[in-house]
């Protein structure tokens, strides 16, 4: 199997698991709250992440500069995932969600630098087709012409969010390299949940989920598992592919979100959302040439 089959199939794994993740993670949110979902999904996450090398056999030896960028990334993750949420707060969903997905032009164009990575002519087109349509299936003009006033709340702790994910995953190719992506997804999820605890602790926010209905916290719970083995998947296909492929695809999650609201919450699909659906699939056939 080629690396850039290999690739895409890193980037729909990470787009299938994202987008589940995304969709429990905003259903129950609002039932317990944005902080409590990140934190216990993210734990729930570390719960999975810890077979990861025990499974596939995988080394947890980690030279000291590699821990350093270990550190760097956990921060750099908790930091993005806290603004995302912050912007979903402040601001109109329909906008944050399609200023997120800047998160992989970032991440191309660090690539591009810092790595030296480069796209075919056809690649690059497909790529900017899947961006371009994703942007299409976040935005829901019906609520954008109701908030007028409220466009751009939350959009500067969203584009800051996006530039640390995007400053993330070259990092994240980096450590996957050189210590298998199946430690580096361990030991980076480590630091996520240290960094929220941390964060809890700072600003006093509650974490207790027992007055909480068991459903919930096993709904929570396997969202946590689906969001790690979406980051797994990635890290896997950085070790045998190159981010700028796979992060602009894996970054069509809105794709599966809003597909899963169509079919649990019955909700309608505007033309323009139709349209981009199309743009993002022959973006990811297109990535294959």
């Amino acid at each position: 199997m080629s690396a850039i089959v290999q690739s895409i199939l890193a980037g729909l794994g990470g787009m299938f698991g994202w987008g589940l993740y995304d969709f429990l993670g905003g259903l129950f949110s609002k039932r317990i709250g944005n902080f409590k979902t990140l934190f216990w999904s993210q734990l729930a996450g570390l719960v999975f992440t810890v077979l990861l090398p025990f499974v596939f056999g995988a080394s947890l030896n980690v030279p000291p500069w590699i821990a350093i960028l270990i550190i760097v990334a956990a921060i750099f993750y908790a930091a993005a995932y806290l603004l995302f949420f912050r912007g979903f707060e402040l601001g109109n969903v329909s906008i944050v969600s399609a200023t997120m997905n800047l998160y992989a032009v970032f991440t191309m164009v660090f690539a591009y630098i810092l790595l030296g990575q480069r796209l075919s002519t056809l690649q690059f087109v497909g790529v900017m087709m899947i961006i371009s349509g994703v942007a299409l299936v976040s935005l829901k003009w019906s609520e954008i012409r109701e908030q007028r006033l409220k466009l751009f709340a939350g959009i500067k702790e969203t584009m800051l969010a996006a530039l640390l994910f995007g400053i993330f995953w070259p990092i994240s190719e980096i450590i996957s390299e050189n210590i298998g992506w199946e430690a580096a997804t361990l030991f980076v999820k480590v630091g996520v949940v240290v960094c929220l605890w941390l964060f809890s602790v700072l600003v006093r926010r509650e974490l207790g989920v027992a007055n909480t209905a068991p459903r919930t916290r096993v709904m929570i719970f396997g969202a946590g598992i689906l969001e790690a083995a979406a980051v797994a998947c990635v890290n896997w296909g950085l070790t045998v592919g190159d981010v700028i492929l796979v992060t602009p695809i894996s970054s069509a999650l809105s794709v599966v979100t809003i597909t899963m609201a169509v079919i649990f919450l019955k909700e309608k699909i505007t033309t323009l959302q139709g349209a981009g659906m199309v743009m993002v699939i022959t973006g990811i056939v297109l990535t294959a040439f």
